[in-house]
């Protein structure tokens, strides 16, 4: 969810520099296909009801595999301004995730800080008794009362610096590399 609040506040970032929205649309990033398919992968691995009926190894698996196309886009399109903070974040939680297992680790107070409760099965963040790299982990929480609250980790917050940069950069001419 903090995607979401990255492209937002981009999007305010670039208006408030001088950018047009429209000039998003000649941004040229490459291989969006492959961006777009391993974050819906995941939408879909961690929703009812795959959630329910996919086993945890082959969830693990996919959602290892998705991220790592995702990294693969990403890296394709480092020249962009921003992508490598999107690159390094995403680097991370992948670190994190394979560190334990195809899982991202969170803690039983980050999840309370955000108002949900732990999932038994598959879930994309699942509370972990000492998680191999802990500090890259979901730690930090958007409190109940904000919306979309959710779990997230330092990778997370890379990422969403690194949109907030490519938007609000690409919004403005000539802002950035288009190839």
């Amino acid at each position: 969810m903090l995607i979401l609040y990255a492209v937002l506040i981009g999007v305010v970032l670039g208006f408030l520099v001088g950018g047009r929205l429209d000039r998003l649309g000649t941004l040229r990033f490459q291989w969006a296909w492959l961006a777009v398919g391993g974050l819906i992968v995941q939408i879909l691995l961690f929703s009812p009801p795959a959630t329910d009926v996919i086993d945890a190894d082959v969830g693990a698996a996919i959602y290892v595999a998705s991220t790592a196309a995702v990294i693969v886009a990403v890296l394709r399109n480092l020249r962009l301004p921003g992508m490598p903070f999107v690159w390094l974040g995403a680097a991370t939680n992948l670190a994190a995730v394979i560190a334990n297992g195809g899982i991202m680790p969170t803690t039983a107070e980050a999840l309370a800080t955000a108002g949900l409760e732990p999932i038994d099965g598959l879930s994309n963040s699942a509370v972990i008794a000492n998680p191999a790299l802990g500090p890259l982990t979901d730690i930090f929480a958007l409190p109940a009362w904000f919306p979309l609250a959710n779990v997230f980790s330092i990778g997370d917050v890379l990422i969403g610096v690194g949109i907030v940069i490519v938007i609000a950069i690409g919004m403005r001419a000539g802002g950035v590399e288009r190839a």
